[in-house]
C-alpha cells in the first residue's frame, strides 16, 4: 500500500488548497526568475487525457503588449457589465484584475492541432481544456506556496487575443494569469467578500450513484 505524506507535509497540500486565492491587487516588484521557472514547471507536469499536453504558455514581456491586452480585458468588462443587467453597477464596483500591477503576464492557451489527439477526447472532445484547468490549477496552489499571489482573467475577445498573440490556426488562448507579489493574501475569495456570490454547501455539489430527483408534484 501507497504511503501517505506525513502530517506536516500534508497540511501544507490542504493549507495551499484552501488559501489559494483568485487575485486582482498586486505590488509590482519582479517574480524571481528561478521561481518562475518552478511556477511554470508545475504547471507543465498537470494531468492531461492522452497525456497530450496541449497547454501552450506566453510570457508578456513587451510593455505595449500588456497594454494592448489590458485593452482588450477592459472593453470585455464593459460588455459584461451591459450584459448583466440588473447587476450592471454592482459588477462595475468589482476589480476584476491586475493586469498593469502584477510582476508577470501570462497568457494560457490551448495548442493548435488538438484533433490529432483521440485517446480520451472521442466523446468528450473538451477534455483538452480540462487538461489546461488542470496545468493553471498545479500553478496556483505552487504560487500560493512561495507567496505570490494569481489571478485568472478571462474577460476578453478570443480572436482579438490570438491575433495579438500571433497564434496559429487552432489554437485557442484561455487565460491571462496575473502573477506577482501582494502584499497580502484575502481572507476568503473576493466575490464572496463583496457578497456577488457564496460558496454551496458540499452536500449540495456531491451526490451518490444517481442525480438526486425533484420531488413529484402533488396532483
Amino acid at each position: 500500500m501507497a504511503k501517505p505524506f506525513n502530517d506536516s507535509e500534508r497540511d501544507a497540500v490542504y493549507r495551499a488548497i484552501y488559501e489559494r486565492r483568485d487575485m486582482r491587487h498586486f505590488v509590482p516588484d519582479p517574480v524571481d526568475p528561478a521561481v518562475l521557472r518552478r511556477l511554470l514547471d508545475a504547471a507543465h507536469h498537470a494531468p492531461s487525457v492522452g497525456f497530450m499536453q496541449p497547454w501552450r504558455i506566453t510570457r508578456i514581456t513587451d510593455p505595449a503588449l500588456r497594454t494592448a491586452l489590458h485593452a482588450t480585458v477592459e472593453n470585455e468588462r464593459l460588455a459584461t457589465a451591459d450584459a448583466l443587467g440588473k447587476r450592471r453597477d454592482e459588477f462595475m464596483k468589482l476589480k476584476v484584475e491586475g493586469m498593469l500591477e502584477c510582476g508577470e503576464l501570462l497568457v494560457i492557451a490551448l495548442m493548435d492541432g488538438r484533433e490529432r489527439h483521440i485517446f480520451g477526447r472521442r466523446t468528450l472532445p473538451e477534455m483538452d481544456l480540462a487538461s489546461v484547468a488542470c496545468a493553471i490549477q498545479n500553478m496556483w496552489l505552487a504560487a500560493r506556496a512561495e507567496g505570490l499571489g494569481m489571478g485568472w482573467v478571462s474577460l476578453f475577445d478570443v480572436d482579438a487575443v490570438r491575433a495579438l498573440l500571433q497564434m496559429p490556426e487552432g489554437a485557442r488562448p484561455v487565460a491571462i494569469l496575473c502573477l506577482g507579489h501582494v502584499d497580502q493574501f484575502y481572507s476568503a475569495p473576493m466575490l464572496e467578500t463583496e457578497r456577488w456570490a457564496s460558496r454551496l454547501p458540499l452536500a449540495d455539489c456531491v451526490f451518490e450513484n444517481r442525480w438526486p430527483q425533484a420531488d413529484a408534484t402533488p396532483e
